[in-house]
């Protein structure tokens, strides 16, 4: 956050829920560490430094679900052409499932990455795209 201007949301997969498990535990503490984007969101315990921003931020978290994250890493490359990892695809997929709804004239940044991506994995295996869904409802 930005001298109380921006408010920070962590987005993590729900396989591996670091910041989340840490902030309801009031500390870090150690998780188990699985699913499609282990190996660039793959922590098993949140740092005392960051556990120490997110508290004093007031930092949220959300969390998403595997298929969420592959489905916002289809949509992003058959939208937009954006090739991104499966863990640069986690904090819109929040946005995609509704995991996280911005409140009216909130506006959103989301970081994106691709640097961890097989380009041999990004087409959709289904013949259509899903239905577009944007942050005021789904449309085709």
């Amino acid at each position: 956050a930005v001298e109380g201007r921006a408010r920070v949301v962590g987005v993590e997969p729900r396989a591996i829920p670091t910041l989340n498990a840490a902030l309801a535990a009031g500390a870090p503490v150690t998780v188990e560490v699985s699913g499609i984007a282990a190996d660039s969101l793959g922590a098993s315990r949140l740092g005392d430094i960051a556990f120490a921003v997110a508290t004093r931020t007031d930092a949220g978290s959300v969390l998403v679900d595997d298929t969420a994250i592959l489905e916002a890493r289809t949509a992003l490359w058959d939208r937009y052409r954006l090739a991104v990892e499966p863990g640069g695809a986690t904090a819109f997929a929040a946005l995609l499932s509704g995991a996280y709804r911005p409140a009216p004239g909130e506006r959103v940044a989301v970081v994106l990455c691709g640097a961890n991506t097989d380009p041999a994995t990004l087409t959709s295996p289904t013949a259509a795209p899903p239905p577009e869904r944007t942050l005021r409802g789904t449309r085709r």
